[in-house]
């Protein structure tokens, strides 16, 4: 059973996946989740480990890949879904835990440029939540 968590505000979330592990969840990470889980000692995959393809674009992609929304997207009610998974040796996801680059504070900013408003567009995120959403039955 996986945990994917990949969040900005890292708030509590060392606390948050120590309980996740203490339930039997594996953790996956993404970038600095990754590595903020890993310096308090977690065992913790990164998510390129998962996908077997690299973070890319200075990190503008890391979760979009097939490997991520097939592990959350599967329903795990249909035979088809989860022989699927199985024949492309993909993971359920279960559980995704995300919050999204602060947009709103950043371009309320008088200073901020535009290319800091550009770099706080999530779009990871937003996708993984509309994904676990669609499955909420399931993740």
């Amino acid at each position: 059973v996986k945990a994917l968590i990949s969040v900005y505000d890292k708030t509590g979330v060392i606390e948050f996946a120590k309980s996740l592990q203490k339930v039997g969840m594996d953790l996956v990470s993404t970038g600095g989740t990754y590595q903020a889980l890993s310096d308090a000692g977690l065992k913790v995959q990164q998510v390129s480990e998962l996908t077997g393809f690299p973070e890319i674009l200075g990190g503008r992609v890391k979760t979009l890949h097939p490997v991520v929304y097939g592990g959350i997207l599967a329903r795990r009610d249909q035979d088809d879904h989860i022989a699927q998974l199985s024949s492309l040796n993909m993971d359920r996801i279960d559980l995704v835990a995300v919050n999204l680059y602060p947009f709103a504070a950043t371009i309320a900013r008088p200073e901020v440029t535009l290319e800091d408003a550009l770099e706080n567009i999530d779009i990871g995120g937003p996708t993984m939540l509309r994904a676990a959403a669609k499955n909420f039955p399931f993740v």
